[in-house]
């Protein structure tokens, strides 16, 4: 059978960039590549090589945030050509094999004269592997929460090994990070896996901190272990980059890959994060609920708490799928409850047009308005998270103290904590399909010889992203954007809780997500003001 090549199609490219299967194009020969620099670090736990961000440049302004690659550190690596291609199903595919060249745009709404942004490499199978199907032997690790989803990405990635390059031997490491030196593997096969994403959880199991450079690496290198797929969310992924960081610094050949997981969808760069989805469907469950519970009584409030401890996509996302919520209380957007324009004045009102209320607060807002008595002050969890006091309790408690002793009004009030619940329900269908892709297309990245990345959607398209783009911040809700505007004037009408002047300071020290519309350009004022 004839090799299947995308080149053919491919115009002359506009801008030199190393191939991995070419020593001649090596990065030390490579004229627009910012080399490696090692500089040494330490931590509690080893002394790693902290590593330069690794840059494509063009003379047309184009910008490519590459990933690593084995043979920047193994300048005797082979590479062997695709099994896929030899795949009678697979190269039937028009164009079986991503482009060397082929990248991803992080930025897709630009000004005539402006600049193009970042890119990325785009994820898929590549013509030639490093690494034979026979001498693979990779690990899966979950670590952090539970999290929609987790079961299926781990399910695709044993199918994708298995199906697409012949691999055999895929081991899951038990109970996070800490499981490398505290237990034992669990061999995962294709009958093991086969119906796993029916089931909520993690078949690993999971755990909060027990990251151990060393103790990890030596286990890496002991068991022979030379692909590691890596599934957690910011903190993990930290985690993450510094195993690479050590696996480079002592020259083995193990690729490195992380799959991130949120379920508050906070995760920087990528379009969304898996489990989102299903997070927001169930949480209209509990919405719902909260719903029938508050117009069936006088005076009837639901207040549901969602998960959100620095980001309130989740409450935000369900608050307008579900148009029964007439207030959206999330960390980006303070509130107060007393005096003009407060949160208690606002309930007063809906109660007094329509007889009853539903909000919806994310578990990390208001945390300002919490008496310092009952703040968790600078405590963390396993993972470095800090603690947060139940806002819903409060809430609450705030609420009823309020309306019966200052307004004389009787209220029937119901707490609604479905949090659980929702963390713990298998993916739903499309949520089912975003794991599948992001298995899938970690695979071919190992497989390619790529490490120390993290795979996601950009703009549609799957990319590899280096693992120092999502870790230097948390994604959040800008309140400055139409998806908020689209809340507050479309959806729950509601108060913005912020005067004029707050508006315009906050606009110049907000992050902006790069996942929303950015209306920075005069847009603000329209519906912030607009109680």
């Amino acid at each position: 059978m004839n090799r299947i090549s995308s080149s053919d199609s491919l115009s002359t490219p506009r801008f030199r960039c190393f191939d991995p299967t070419n020593s001649n194009s090596y990065p030390d020969h490579t004229t627009n590549h910012k080399h490696y620099i090692p500089t040494t670090t330490s931590n509690s736990n080893s002394t790693t090589e902290m590593i330069t961000p690794k840059i494509v440049t063009s003379d047309n302004g184009y910008i490519l945030e590459d990933v690593p690659h084995l043979s920047d550190y193994l300048t005797d690596l082979t590479t062997h050509p695709n099994p896929l291609q030899y795949n009678q199903t697979y190269s039937a595919v028009r164009q079986c094999f991503v482009g060397e060249d082929d990248s991803v745009a992080q930025q897709i709404v630009v000004q005539k004269d402006g600049p193009r942004g970042p890119h990325f490499r785009r994820a898929g199978p590549r013509q030639t592997v490093s690494f034979e199907p026979e001498e693979v032997n990779a690990c899966i690790v979950t670590c952090g929460g539970l999290c929609p989803g987790l079961n299926t990405v781990i399910r695709e990635i044993v199918c994708c090994l298995h199906h697409m390059y012949g691999v055999n031997t895929v081991h899951g490491i038990e109970g996070g990070y800490k499981g490398f030196y505290a237990r034992n593997t669990i061999p995962l096969t294709l009958k093991i896996v086969n119906d796993i994403h029916k089931r909520g959880g993690t078949i690993l199991g999971t755990s909060r901190g027990g990251h151990h450079t060393s103790k990890i690496v030596d286990s890496i290198q002991n068991r022979g272990i030379n692909q590691v797929y890596i599934i957690g969310g910011d903190g993990t992924q930290k985690g993450a980059s510094v195993i690479f960081e050590e696996i480079r610094r002592r020259g083995l050949k193990v690729a490195v890959a992380g799959i991130p997981k949120t379920i508050d969808n906070d995760i920087p760069v990528i379009d969304k994060s898996f489990g989102f989805d299903t997070a927001v469907e169930e949480a209209q469950r509990a919405i719902n609920a909260a719903h029938v519970e508050a117009e069936s009584f006088e005076n009837g409030i639901g207040v549901v708490k969602l998960m959100g401890r620095h980001s309130g996509f989740i409450a935000m996302y369900a608050s307008i799928a579900s148009r029964d919520v007439d207030c959206c209380l999330i960390p980006e957007s303070p509130f107060y409850l007393e005096g003009p324009g407060g949160l208690f004045e606002y309930i007063k009102r809906r109660l007094q047009e329509n007889g009853h209320m539903v909000i919806v607060v994310a578990e990390g807002a208001g945390q300002e308005n919490l008496s310092e008595n009952t703040r968790n002050i600078n405590q963390q969890d396993a993972s470095g998270n800090k603690l947060l006091q139940d806002v819903g309790l409060w809430l609450t408690q705030k609420i009823k103290d309020y309306f019966s002793t200052q307004e004389k009004i009787n209220i029937n009030l119901k707490y609604i904590d479905p949090t659980y619940m929702i963390r713990a329900i298998p993916s739903n269908a499309s949520d089912n399909i975003s794991c599948t892709l992001l298995a899938q297309s970690a695979v071919h990245g190992a497989m390619a010889g790529y490490t120390g990345f993290t795979i996601g959607p950009v703009n549609g398209r799957h990319a590899y992203i280096p693992f120092h783009r999502i870790n230097e911040r948390q994604n959040k809700v800008v309140v400055t954007d139409r998806m908020w505007a689209r809340l507050l004037l479309g959806s729950t009408n509601q108060p913005s809780f912020l005067n004029a002047p707050d508006t315009f300071e906050d606009d110049h020290t907000e992050i902006h997500s790069e996942n929303e519309e950015s209306e920075e350009n005069g847009y603000h004022g329209q519906f912030l003001i607009c109680d």
